[in-house]
């Protein structure tokens, strides 16, 4: 290992230290190219080639947080180690945590799922629309993403920027920098991913108990989860941001004054660490099956981890495998990637955290590698066939896109073709050919089909990810 990178771990016994060896030198991303070499990778190796300066585990096996590691610095220009107890922003993991306190105050009788959440609300009220006519919002739908609300994300405000008020940001008022937060479809139609929603939900908490929403949260889940390194509070306390991770852009560079500030708290202002949030794994594992859980019920449990609309339950994406099922949540703020994994069945899961916009890359590549060892269902590689690369084809593809209305370049070098766009980053990532227009990717599991390929130039194309498809048009 890189004398420069800075591990920080726990005493263990020679076979989980041998499995966590297997761990940092499995990483590959899911998708290769057939027969190529090398197809294993160091995790010192792709923290340094994706620029992700510290990154921290918690590893879940058997229904306990069986290791933990951290690794890097905390800061680029300071060079702060790492270590197990380091805070980072959990962005919209923030989510789940927040579902767990609100389906609390559920089983207590302070909230209802299913009734309208206009009638649970005093100093704000969710605008009726032509939309809200037709059915109500609820906070089964809040929770769900299926209220109808909008606002995706949130992005947060840099250091010494006018932070709005909460019910600034649900009006969109000066300073917020966000929309209003308003009804834009038909509640409990559609799934659209809304942090606009937990928005409401955060009102609706802090309005029934009277209580400020780190206070509230502290109480109903981070205390009975003995989560001492974790806080929704939008100002570090002082011992916990000496312990804080800063972040940092795509290109290295540190976000200004180390990390943005969230009033969107439930949505996306969760300080934590991986063992931290491991926790809750443990606890909704225990719960489920069967064991006195310290937050919830078995059945809300199973409640929540029940797809309503879309892959999602009450804060969790869910899958069900088997006998059982896998919950999950990425998040992401600016500067922070982070990736929190269970199985309800197996006892199984991880929780990893990095202090970069490059993280979600890394994020993947570990839970390849965790699979593999580990054993899961889940992250398979899958190998694909590329053709020997034709230079002459590929000059046909050169040029400048746009890409769900941002820049996007294809590259030729010497015989190689990349494709570059801010939508993932900086990195240029490499086109293997499957013909002469269709095209895979191994930094991300997508395709890219040329589309009207004539004599000199391709007239766009199409970038496949997952069920989706976008449409890359020649720049003007």
């Amino acid at each position: 290992m890189s004398a420069a990178l800075s591990v920080s771990a726990q005493a263990l016994s020679p076979a989980d230290e041998s499995r966590i060896a297997r761990v940092e030198q499995g990483l590959s991303t899911r998708v290769v190219v057939k027969d190529a070499p090398g197809q294993k990778m160091s995790l010192v190796e792709r923290m340094a080639f994706h620029d992700v300066p510290a990154v921290s585990i918690a590893l879940i096996n058997n229904g306990r947080v069986e290791w933990t590691r951290a690794y890097g610095v905390l800061d680029a220009a300071s060079r702060r180690p790492a270590t197990t107890a380091s805070l980072f922003q959990a962005g919209s993991v923030s989510k789940s945590i927040t579902a767990l306190g609100a389906l609390h105050l559920v089983e207590q009788g302070v909230l209802s799922l299913d009734d309208p959440a206009n009638g649970q609300l005093s100093s704000w009220k969710i605008p009726d629309n032509h939309f809200t006519q037709q059915g109500p919002v609820t906070l089964r739908g809040l929770l769900n993403h299926s209220a109808g609300m909008n606002i995706h994300g949130f992005h947060g405000y840099a250091q010494g920027q006018a932070v709005p008020s909460l019910l600034q940001v649900l009006d969109g008022v000066a300073p917020a920098n966000s929309e209003p937060v308003r009804v834009e479809a038909i509640p409990g139609t559609e799934w659209k991913y809304s942090g606009g929603g937990y928005s409401v939900v955060q009102l609706m908490m802090t309005e029934t108990r009277g209580k400020p929403f780190p206070e509230l949260m502290q109480e109903l889940v981070l205390d009975p989860l003995q989560m001492r390194d974790s806080t929704f509070a939008m100002t570090l306390a002082p011992a916990l941001q000496a312990r804080a991770a800063i972040g940092h852009h795509t290109n290295g560079a540190p976000v200004s004054g180390g990390w943005h500030v969230y009033p969107e708290s439930a949505a996306a202002a969760l300080w934590s660490t991986p063992t931290d949030l491991a926790r809750v794994v443990v606890d909704i594992q225990q719960t489920q099956s069967g064991k006195p859980g310290k937050l919830l019920s078995s059945g809300m449990i199973a409640t929540m981890l029940s797809r309503g609309l879309g892959e999602y339950g009450l804060g969790f994406y869910v899958e069900q495998l088997g006998n059982g099922v896998s919950f999950a949540h990425s998040g992401g703020t600016d500067g922070f990637r982070s990736q929190l994994y269970g199985y309800t069945h197996t006892g199984q899961g991880v929780v990893v955290m990095t202090n970069s916009d490059n993280g979600a890359a890394l994020i993947d590549e570990i839970l390849v590698s965790v699979a593999a060892e580990y054993g899961w269902p889940e992250f398979q590689i899958t190998e694909k066939v590329a053709l020997r690369s034709d230079p002459v084809g590929n000059a046909m593809l050169v040029g400048n896109y746009i890409l769900v209305e941002k820049p996007a370049q294809v590259i030729a070098e010497g015989d190689r073709l990349y494709l570059r766009s801010e939508l993932f980053g900086e990195r240029p990532m490499e086109l293997f050919a499957q013909s002469k227009t269709r095209f895979f990717m191994t930094a991300q599991d997508m395709t890219v089909e040329f589309q009207q390929v004539g004599r000199d130039k391709a007239n766009g194309f199409l970038l496949k990810r997952g069920n989706n498809t976008y449409i890359a048009t020649p720049a003007q």
